[in-house]
């Protein structure tokens, strides 16, 4: 299952996938984890020294490379640099597995915490006013499309804040999304706003209840989100400690906050796989930005490299 955190910045939105994906990895589930954050703490929140996280390769910086991989002996896609961030597969492509190894892995992804992470990277001095954190972002777009995740297996991507997701077709590429939401109005707002533009498109949201203290905040969270609450963490002494420490032994976790960890992955668990409607998707948001301007940057019709005949049938 591919599985996304988003939520309003400071909700606890990276804390809480860090912490889902060791609490997978503990329990020895095949798992990839990517952080797709303009602000890159993941790496951190998994317990990475400040100079660890520095030293982690970028999928950013390799975008060249991921595209030439990717590409394989596609025909309907001439060259990496006609390949943008919302190419989808075809025949010839070359996709990738969870744990399959793979040049693109044996590069890019590190253990981190006893966690397979990938890192998009930081947006630089260098980026201002020449780039765009979406560029980067789309190495992880490229990949999302040619993954194939099987039973029991997990892609955990740490998403950039808020709504600023729906700049692509990211949104689209998870089986299950979990919205991390504070009992504050800010909070609910970000939840609004997501969950408006994610439901024209079939996007299921999940809200998960951070720093929630007493039933009084279960209820206003209740109040404002409905069913759409799937289970609520306590403020943590635990997180509280590999704040100021580092990363904890993931047994010292509060049992209700474990528990609550178990409920999330029952959730991503449940979700319904559908490779049809990830493939019309892909293709959907495709075209959008082949009109709107990768076509005409690339001097050809991009909307060529969709091949109506390819399937993704999982393994």
């Amino acid at each position: 299952m591919k599985i996304a955190f988003v939520g309003k910045g400071g909700s606890g939105k990276t804390t809480l996938a860090a912490l889902f994906a060791r609490h997978l990895a503990a329990d020895g589930a095949p798992l990839l984890a990517v952080d797709a954050d303009i602000n890159q703490h993941l790496a951190a929140a998994l317990g990475a020294t400040e100079d660890e996280a520095v030293l982690l390769p970028a999928l950013g910086d390799h975008l060249s490379e991921i595209k030439e991989y990717l590409r394989g002996d596609n025909p309907r896609i001439g060259s990496a640099a006609a390949m943008v961030k919302t190419t989808p597969p075809g025949r010839g492509s070359r996709l990738v597995g969870v744990t399959t190894p793979n040049p693109l892995y044996d590069r890019l992804v590190r253990t981190v915490g006893g966690v397979r992470l990938a890192v998009t990277g930081p947006f630089a001095t260098s980026d201002l006013g020449v780039a765009c954190y979406h560029s980067k972002v789309g190495a992880v777009e490229l990949l999302l499309n040619h993954l194939v995740d099987g039973p029991g297996e997990y892609v955990v991507v740490d998403m950039t804040a808020g709504a600023d997701s729906f700049a692509s077709g990211l949104f689209t590429r998870f089986d299950a999304t979990f919205l991390v939401c504070e009992p504050t109005r800010r909070s609910v707002g970000v939840y609004r706003q997501y969950v408006g533009y994610a439901r024209d498109h079939g996007v299921a949201v999940h809200v998960v209840g951070n720093k929630v203290e007493n039933s009084a905040d279960e209820a206003f969270l209740r109040e404002h989100v409905g069913a759409d609450l799937l289970t609520c963490l306590g403020r943590s002494g635990w997180v509280r400690a590999g704040e100021r420490s580092g990363a904890q032994p993931l047994g010292a976790l509060e049992p209700a906050n474990r528990a609550a960890l178990e409920v999330l992955r029952g959730a991503a668990d449940a979700a319904v796989k559908d490779w049809r409607r990830y493939l019309d998707q892909a293709a959907e948001f495709h075209r959008r930005n082949a009109a709107a301007w990768a076509s005409a940057k690339a001097g050809e019709d991009l909307t060529r490299q969709i091949d109506p005949e390819f399937t993704l049938t999982g393994r």
